[in-house]
């Protein structure tokens, strides 16, 4: 039960950390003149358009400006919350297993 919660913890964690690289690239798109084919930028691209891809398609952009991103923000946040919620039920499940 404890390595549930701790891959549980782990896939969290790499969310965070993919959230990070997503606001990366958000910030990026700001600046049309950037060298996409850097391999820096081309890496960052490459991990984080096929996810926002999924949501441009749904969200049109608006007056020039892509909101599919706000989108994926919240769908990324959503399923860390459960991740969250579900290594701590795990966790708990267990330490109460051992009482």
């Amino acid at each position: 039960m404890e390595i549930l919660a701790t891959l549980l913890q782990v896939l969290a964690q790499t969310l965070e950390i993919y959230s990070l690289v997503l606001i990366v690239r958000v910030l990026l798109s700001w600046f049309p003149n950037l060298d996409w084919s850097n391999p820096v930028l081309s890496t960052v691209s490459s991990i984080t358009d096929p996810y926002l891809n999924v949501f441009r398609g749904l969200i049109p952009p608006l007056g020039g400006l892509d909101l599919s991103a706000i989108l994926a923000f919240v769908a990324l946040n959503l399923l860390q919350q459960v991740l969250t919620s579900a290594s701590v039920a795990v966790f708990s499940d267990s330490m109460s297993y051992y009482s």
